[in-house]
């Protein structure tokens, strides 16, 4: 078979894997085909693993033996995370990918160079396309890290701000920008490359660090975007077709969630990425005492069972607090408990409630919660003034009418879940304790607002079984 032929037939099956890439994207995008979608992706990757292994080309494959045992390692690895990973714990998971897809990046742009440098250079384009995969690589690999951290409760949640981050910032960029250019000039500077890659993760750590738990959500599309940037990077490091176009794929969709994350916070990404909301409490603005101090009423599981007898309308609002509590099996099990009795049940979801986009959605689907109950915030605010109970299960931020009516507080002009206009809102928390944002929430105080102090799974329980008691 001529080499021209062979090499046809590889970018056709390029094409067919990338067209398999898009169809999965698309298939993401409605809950109801998202394993469908996730399925055409899966198979539009092994098609392309399995070409690229094949291709006989400058970087064609030396030792079978190395990719087989990095087969076997990585399967093993991933059977065992989709087993033992629980769907709470998913955010820190995406962190992760995240980070790998960085790393991986980083590691196969550097060992190309190693084959592309010579005293007499390399194609300008390759050298450029090398540089941005170990910089953009880096900084994915290294703020993924902080991401997962913050996360899994090892690094503070809240922004953690120091004296001068932004020149430092500044100063570590500019540093990747000359390292940069030096190793496009001079290609036969390895080292260069990998101080690079150094620069890149001090400014990944130092990038992320000061960002609060409240915009994980955003951080984490930004991330998987720069990732899929340092895959096309590389795609043209290693002149791979698929590998641009999947990486250029990723790139896109995590910029596209971004946007839509920060829309949704009514926040620019700049002030995400450097305003630190959540360092700590607005100064200016109210105090708890002021807010709180003889107002809040607490409440019983007896008495919520009482006022949910003969509702009609009662619209759930999970938050974060919910995912720790892993309380999305109790919620399934209340609504389906009151569509028994004829109460009409829906479920009002923030974009950027919880830890990642989706996060409740994602949690809710896992207790087989029916797709066409979610209902996103601009379809549910409508319904708040109909709606006789709202419960609120660990969301603060996200229904804090403070967003409306305090034009100094962090969250001022962020969209909320307007639960505040239903005759009745139960608020399921542990606590008073305020938000990510740091600010105290009136709602807690509303004179239609009972709070239940509970964990979310216990105080839902209590409620299923006071009800049934009273039944």
């Amino acid at each position: 078979m001529s080499e021209a032929l062979v090499n046809s037939l590889i970018n056709v099956a390029y094409v067919v894997a990338s067209a398999l890439f898009i169809f999965g994207l698309k298939g993401l995008a409605h809950p109801r085909t998202a394993v469908r979608g996730n399925l055409l992706g899966a198979v539009g990757m092994l098609l392309a693993v399995l070409v690229t292994l094949t291709t006989q080309g400058e970087y064609r494959v030396m030792h079978w033996g190395w990719i087989l045992a990095g087969v076997i390692l990585g399967s093993a690895v991933g059977v065992l995370l989709a087993v033992r990973i629980q769907m709470t714990a998913m955010p820190e998971l995406v962190a992760v990918f995240n980070g790998f897809g960085g790393i991986a990046s980083v590691l196969v742009a550097g060992a190309a160079l190693y084959q592309l440098a010579s005293p007499e250079g390399a194609a300008t384009h390759l050298m450029v396309a090398t540089v941005a995969s170990g910089l953009i690589g880096a900084v994915t690999f290294f703020g993924s890290l902080v991401a997962f951290g913050k996360l899994q409760g090892i690094i503070s949640g809240n922004a953690i701000l120091f004296p001068g981050r932004h020149a430092v910032n500044i100063a570590l960029g500019l540093s990747a920008v000359v390292l940069g250019v030096m190793l496009v000039l001079d290609a036969s500077h390895l080292l260069l490359y990998w101080a690079l890659c150094v620069a890149g993760s001090l400014l990944g750590i130092f990038l992320v660090i000061p960002i609060g738990g409240a915009d994980m959500p955003v951080v984490i599309a930004l991330l998987n975007s720069y990732s899929g940037i340092a895959a096309a990077a590389t795609g043209f490091v290693l002149s791979n077709n698929v590998l641009i176009i999947a990486g250029s794929l990723v790139g896109a969709s995590g910029i596209i969630l971004t946007q839509i994350m920060c829309k949704a916070m009514n926040r620019s990404l700049a002030n995400v990425m450097f305003a630190g909301v959540g360092a700590e409490s607005s100064g200016g603005g109210l105090k708890d005492d002021e807010v709180y101090a003889g107002r809040i009423k607490a409440t019983s599981a007896e008495e919520i069972a009482m006022l949910l007898d003969g509702v009609r309308r009662v619209v759930i609002v999970p938050g974060y607090g919910m995912a720790v509590a892993q309380a999305q099996h109790s919620v399934k099990t209340l609504a389906t408990l009151l569509e028994g009795k004829g109460v009409t049940v829906e479920y009002g979801i923030h974009p950027v409630a919880g830890r990642m986009p989706g996060h409740m959605n994602v949690l809710l689907a896992e207790a087989d919660v029916p797709y066409d109950k979610l209902k996103d915030m601009d379809e549910i605010n409508t319904t708040f003034a109909q709606t006789d109970v709202a419960i609120v299960i660990g969301a603060n931020d996200v229904v804090n009418p403070l967003a409306r009516t305090d034009p100094t507080s962090p969250i001022a002009g962020m969209p909320i879940l307007d639960v505040d206009q239903a005759k009745t809102v139960i608020m399921i928390k542990r606590s008073l304790s305020p938000g990510f944002a740091g600010i105290p929430n009136p709602l807690f105080a509303a004179d239609n607002t009972l709070m239940y102090f509970a964990d979310g799974r216990q105080a839902i329980q209590d409620i299923i079984a006071a009800i049934k008691e009273a039944a």
